[in-house]
C-alpha cells in the first residue's frame, strides 16, 4: 500500500504572552488507505477528521505546544480514539491551552513512528520551544519542521519558552544535516528543501543578533 502525505489548511488564532494573532496552519496527515497520523491539530477537529476519512488515526503527533498546533488535538483524539504525543518539555505549554487533559504520550528523540508504511524518526529541536520536535522519514526524503524550520529562516524565538542560540544549534546540528533533497513541510506557509535553506545559516545568525 502505497504512503501518502496529505495536506490540510486550517485557520484560527495563536496566541501567547498576551497578544493574539490570526494565522493558518498546516496540517499534515501522514499514511496509507488503511490508517493514517495527524502531524499538528489545527484548529479544526472536523476538518482534520474528515480528511482522514475512515481510515484509523493512530496518532496525533505534536511538533510543539503552541495553542495553535494543539488546539483540536484533544476534540480529535476523543472523535477517533488516536494517541496524543507530545514531548515532555512542552507540558508547560500544553497546559495553557489543556489544563485539565495531558497528552497520551511523551515523545523521545530517536523514536521512531511507524505508520501506513512511513518511518518517521522524532528529532528534539528545541528553540522555538523547548519541546519541539521534527520528524524526518528517510524513505519518503521528508522532514516535517513544525516551526523549527521555514522558508528562509528559522521559526520566532521572541516570546516565552523560546531561545535564538538553541533554535539555531537545532536546525545546524539535527537538520542542515540530512541529505540536500529533503523536503522541508513546515507548520506554517509553503515548503522548501534542507538544500535550499542550509546555505543561509551564517545569514540567519548575523539577522538573529
Amino acid at each position: 500500500m502505497t504512503t501518502r502525505i496529505e495536506h490540510l489548511v486550517t485557520s484560527g488564532q495563536f496566541s501567547l504572552d498576551g497578544g493574539t494573532w490570526d494565522v493558518d496552519n498546516n496540517v499534515w496527515i501522514v499514511g496509507d488507505d488503511h490508517e493514517a497520523i495527524v502531524i499538528d491539530a489545527a484548529h479544526d477537529a472536523d476538518a482534520i477528521a474528515e480528511a482522514v476519512g475512515d481510515r484509523r488515526l493512530t496518532a496525533i503527533v505534536c511538533t510543539h505546544a503552541h495553542n495553535d498546533h494543539i488546539d483540536a488535538a484533544p476534540a480529535l483524539a476523543e472523535r477517533t480514539g488516536a494517541t496524543i504525543w507530545l514531548h515532555h518539555d512542552d507540558l508547560p505549554l500544553w497546559k495553557q491551552t489543556h489544563p485539565d487533559r495531558e497528552p497520551d504520550a511523551w515523545l523521545v528523540d530517536g523514536q521512531t513512528i511507524e505508520v501506513g508504511g512511513a518511518d518517521l524518526r522524532v528529532l528534539h529541536t528545541p528553540g522555538h520551544a523547548p519541546g519541539a520536535v521534527c520528524l524526518y522519514d528517510p524513505g519518503l526524503a521528508t522532514v516535517f519542521t513544525g516551526d523549527t524550520l521555514f522558508q528562509g529562516g528559522p521559526g520566532a524565538t521572541g516570546r516565552s519558552f523560546s531561545h535564538f542560540p538553541t533554535i539555531i544549534d537545532s536546525i545546524r546540528d539535527r537538520l542542515l544535516t540530512l541529505p540536500p533533497a529533503t523536503k522541508v513541510l513546515t507548520g506554517h506557509g509553503d515548503a522548501t528543501t534542507i538544500g535550499a535553506e542550509a546555505p543561509h545559516l551564517q545569514e540567519w545568525i548575523t539577522r538573529g543578533h
